[in-house]
């Protein structure tokens, strides 16, 4: 047997296993990052992690005997015992240190060995906050003993009820000739082995037991995002790894700025980018452009090791509280499991929940109550987009209609006449609609389109009932429309009235 870590957690295989038999379920496609130490003597390092209830960090001892802090009988008395703006302290427990009585100048990071009352055996192990002196009842040096290298957000993040759960070495990994990510699950483990699978993100303002919302709008991105589980390394610096796939979101509001340390993810709030997440693998100041939405508590070697094209497994606390397209019955279900109190306008006949408030998730669970609005489901229109052969016009579509970030839109019906229904719809300025997936010979029944830019009437959206050799949905000519998929409802779309809300669910492939 040989022991390796995974995931944190120390663990013991057979000599010839491989990352296939160590965890069979990993999603296929998404990488895992292989510490692997270089001899057994470098396997040791100066370095410690620190699991907390609100996120890892990484200490690097500078002196003191790191092994009097492994002892299980210690982390289990590092409970949260007091924390201001300037340091928190876990213990008590008991140490042969001799304070002083004199206070000392501490930097962000420090880590110290301190004792209340200057009593040994009400010792406490002290992070500071932010630069401060105090007297922290430690020995003749001040107490440091070691400073804070990765994760040094989680110190804001400490709360009541939190505490230490684990210490363990840290594995050297600074080789990155022998430190990497892969999707080979037929990799051999070695002895002294890190493997990291994925990625675990805490929301800002969310902790357990407390809820704030500073950031409520910036995390609700965040959380639409990255409701994949995935995220996907489309750039990679030496200061951060970033996921644009909803760049050219346009209105995210300026939210909370704060320093962006190792660890911290941001959303981008404005230019091109503005949407894409970041993940930061360094420190670097705050940015007018980037709001501050979270912090990797988990996972942070795997976002240090990811190369471009990666695709990582993710994770983020809280999940997101979104119930627009839901029907009724598990709407009510997720409000129960969440303990939310949930206020609905009508309950007769099979219902769909087409809008609520708040509408942002943290905001939700403050306030612990949520107010839907439902619709029948005979008002509620489902459809069909074909991404395959109109990617970008399919994206625009969803973003006027709110499919993108909700599983239920809505779209006022403009005119309606024969066969054809068209909808009025706001483009955001600076849109291009350029020809795609135009018709060729025919234009199928039921079939959805949106009107390109070679037209006046650019940004129409209608549908046809039945098929049409000459027009297409918006009544424009065949090289002015671009196809976006079907309705499947068509019934339903039969029985629509001019100026009425249609509300819209996709149905995936």
């Amino acid at each position: 047997m040989i022991t390796i870590h995974l995931d944190g957690e120390r663990m013991e295989v057979g000599e010839r296993s491989t990352l296939g038999s160590i965890f069979s379920h990993h999603p296929p496609g998404c990488s895992v990052g292989i510490i692997r130490p270089a001899t057994k003597e470098q396997a040791k390092t100066g370095n410690l992690t620190i699991s907390t209830t609100a996120g890892e960090i990484t200490i690097e001892i500078t002196g003191w005997n790191d092994d009097f802090l492994k002892s299980s009988e210690i982390v289990q008395k590092l409970t949260l015992h007091w924390e201001d703006r300037y340091a928190a302290a876990f213990g008590p427990f008991p140490s042969p240190i001799h304070p002083l009585r004199k206070p000392h100048v501490y930097e962000r990071g420090d880590v110290i060995l301190g004792c209340g009352g200057y009593e040994p055996a009400r010792s406490y192990l002290i992070f500071s906050k932010t630069r401060h002196s105090a007297d922290h009842g430690a020995d003749e040096s001040g107490g440091i003993f070691a400073k804070v290298v990765s994760g040094k957000a989680v110190l804001d993040r400490w709360a009541t009820g939190d505490r230490i759960t684990g210490i363990e070495p840290v594995i050297s990994w600074a080789d990155t000739s022998r430190s990497f990510t892969t999707t080979d699950m037929n990799i051999g483990i070695e002895d002294g082995m890190q493997i990291v699978t994925h990625v675990k993100i805490m929301a800002q303002g969310y902790t357990p037991g407390k809820i704030t919302t500073e950031a409520a709008g910036s995390v609700e991105h965040m959380l639409l995002a990255l409701k994949s589980g995935r995220f996907m390394v489309g750039r990679a610096t030496s200061t951060h790894i970033l996921d644009t796939r909803l760049a050219g979101t346009s209105d995210i509001d300026t939210e909370y700025r704060h320093p962006r340390r190792e660890g911290t993810v941001t959303v981008r709030t404005t230019g091109k980018l503005a949407g894409s997440i970041y993940i930061y693998r360094d420190d670097v100041p705050s940015s007018f452009v980037h709001d501050v939405v979270g912090q990797v508590v988990h996972g942070i070697e795997l976002v240090k090791l990811a190369k471009e094209q990666d695709i990582l497994t993710i994770s983020v606390l809280p999940q997101r509280i979104d119930l627009l397209g839901l029907p009724l019955t598990k709407a009510k279900e997720i409000a129960a499991a969440e303990k939310i109190s949930l206020n609905v306008d009508k309950e007769e006949g099979e219902r769909i929940v087409v809008s609520q408030d708040p509408g942002n998730t943290l905001d939700v669970l403050k306030e612990r109550m949520v107010t839907v609005t439902t619709a029948s489901l005979e008002k509620v229109i489902d459809i069909e987009l074909d991404d395959e052969k109109a990617p970008v016009s399919c994206d625009i579509f969803r973003r006027i209609t709110g499919l993108k970030q909700h599983d239920a839109g809505m779209i006022p019906v403009f005119f309606k006449f024969d066969d054809v229904v068209l909808f009025r719809s706001t483009i955001p300025p600076g849109t291009k609609i350029n020809p795609e997936n135009t018709p060729k010979e025919e234009v199928p029944a039921a079939a959805l389109a949106i009107t390109n830019d070679s037209r006046k009437g650019s940004g129409l959206v209608g549908a046809r009932l039945s098929a049409n050799k000459e027009f297409g949905p918006t009544s424009e000519p065949f090289e002015g429309t671009n196809i976006l998929g079907r309705v499947i409802d068509t019934e339903k779309l039969k029985k629509v009235k001019e100026k009425e809300n249609v509300y819209i669910r996709e149905v995936k492939r």
